[in-house]
């Protein structure tokens, strides 16, 4: 059993579901508390210290939506939604509210932690990365007070916009970030939901990034969603 400190909260209301998850959280060793209401996670999240929340979205007091809703007003703790809601118009809209990940039941035990892993090195390399201005992700690397790109410890000539776009998923390793947030990001918020101009920006930085385009290794596609850097 490994032995973690961080705090995570389940909030899920079905009894079944919430016991599954917390058995997995503690055959891995993780300390965890729960809440079958939106009200009650919320008074948690006020009132503990909580590193971590894994998120129902259908809640029977109020939507899961309106917590990271609220949640995102003062924190920026890792949210990974668990819902069987499954079209890709409502995880897009739960990723652009604030969530971090989003994982649709039914899911395995294996999946969940390795979700939860990601997440929690990203809030750990966000802490890092403040005083850090260099990061990696396997071979590829970035310098962000030169604003430089390497890979296999060359140089790679990048354009500004594929910079800027590398270092957006960067900051955000591990994270799906969606089409409409990228957009907004890069572009402003004049692009709108013109994926057409992102798909040839991103098509121009995996040929410099990855050995096979058709099967990237570092920006990897969530299909109807957008796209995440993996953290390896």
């Amino acid at each position: 059993m490994l032995n973690r400190n961080e705090q995570i909260l389940v909030v899920e209301d079905d009894t079944q579901i919430r016991n599954f998850i917390c058995y997995a959280l503690k055959q891995e060793g993780f300390s965890y508390t729960t809440a079958g209401t939106a009200q009650n996670a919320l008074s948690q999240l006020v009132s503990g210290q909580i590193d971590l929340m894994l998120l129902d979205l259908g809640l029977p007091d109020f939507d899961g939506m309106e917590v990271i809703k609220k949640v995102r007003e003062w924190s920026e703790m890792p949210i990974i939604v668990v819902s069987a809601r499954d079209q890709d118009k409502e995880k897009a809209a739960a990723l652009d509210g604030g969530a971090d990940d989003y994982l649709t039941k039914p899911f395995s035990a294996m999946e969940l932690m390795a979700r939860i892993r990601v997440a929690l090195r990203h809030l750990h390399k966000i802490e890092s990365s403040k005083t850090q201005s260099i990061l990696s992700v396997g071979k590829l690397k970035i310098d962000f007070d030169k604003r430089l790109i390497y890979l296999d410890d060359a140089e790679l000539h990048v354009t500004p916009m594929e910079y800027d776009l590398l270092a957006l998923f960067f900051n955000n390793i591990g994270k799906v970030l969606t089409t409409k947030y990228i957009l907004k990001e890069i572009y402003g918020v004049g692009y709108g939901t013109d994926t057409q101009v992102l798909r040839a920006l991103m098509a121009g930085l995996r040929r410099k990034i990855e050995k096979n385009p058709a099967r990237p290794r570092y920006i990897l596609t969530e299909i109807g969603v957008g796209y995440r850097l993996v953290d390896e």
